[in-house]
């Protein structure tokens, strides 16, 4: 492509050198973290009813164990769904970043190795959380259908283990914003020399 047309390109781009001007995949992220959390933790709910009863009772809450089994479920479903749209929009989001050179990270990786990283750690991600919303569907509507215990342990263990794989994979995609000004539209405006106040007129 003519370089000329290149840089006319840009210019057009947005502070955060995306053609709009929030980034769309940190904020997808935080809805794929928080619906994932939030399955695993209303099944947890559910696994261990039987003990928390009596809370619920004194409350005064009119819980059932079969609501906190279907939150977990509609929320591990929307965490699937969402996850989707969250990784087209990193990948997409990625490819017009410019990272800063001659930086390196917290954990001491270069700008190229921690998109390399979280690219691919979002595509394992990804298959991780398909593959729980697939369990969780066979252990919904197949295996455990009429069990008061809809989810097996086994698969909750797997969900707290992904969780913490997401806070590994998040603090990859911290350190592109905050250290490699990926996409952090207050970051570039000061590298430019602006001012970043300038996009909340």
């Amino acid at each position: 492509m003519n370089p000329e047309v290149i840089e006319q390109l840009k210019t057009q781009m947005g502070a955060n050198g995306l053609p709009y001007t929030i980034p769309i995949h940190p904020n997808l992220v935080h809805l794929t973290i928080g619906l994932f959390i939030l399955g695993i933790t209303f099944d947890l709910i559910g696994a261990f009813f039987p003990l928390q009863q009596p809370i619920f009772k004194f409350l005064a809450v009119p819980a059932t164990r079969s609501s906190f089994f279907d939150a977990g479920w509609y929320n591990m479903l929307g965490s699937a769904l969402i996850t989707i749209f969250t990784v087209a929009a990193g990948f997409y989001e990625i490819m017009l970043a410019e990272p800063l050179t001659g930086v390196k990270s917290a954990w001491g990786l270069e700008a190229m190795e921690t998109m390399l990283w979280h690219g691919v750690g979002g595509v394992f991600l990804l298959a991780l959380i398909l593959g729980m919303a697939i369990w969780r569907g066979f252990q919904r509507y197949i295996w455990h259908q009429d069990d008061s215990q809809q989810v097996q342990w086994t698969y909750l263990v797997s969900g707290l283990f992904i969780m913490f794989i997401m806070f590994i994979h998040g603090t990859l995609g911290a350190h592109l914003a905050a250290e490699f000004g990926v996409h952090n539209t207050a970051d570039i405006l000061l590298r430019l020399g602006k001012d970043p106040n300038l996009l909340l007129k």
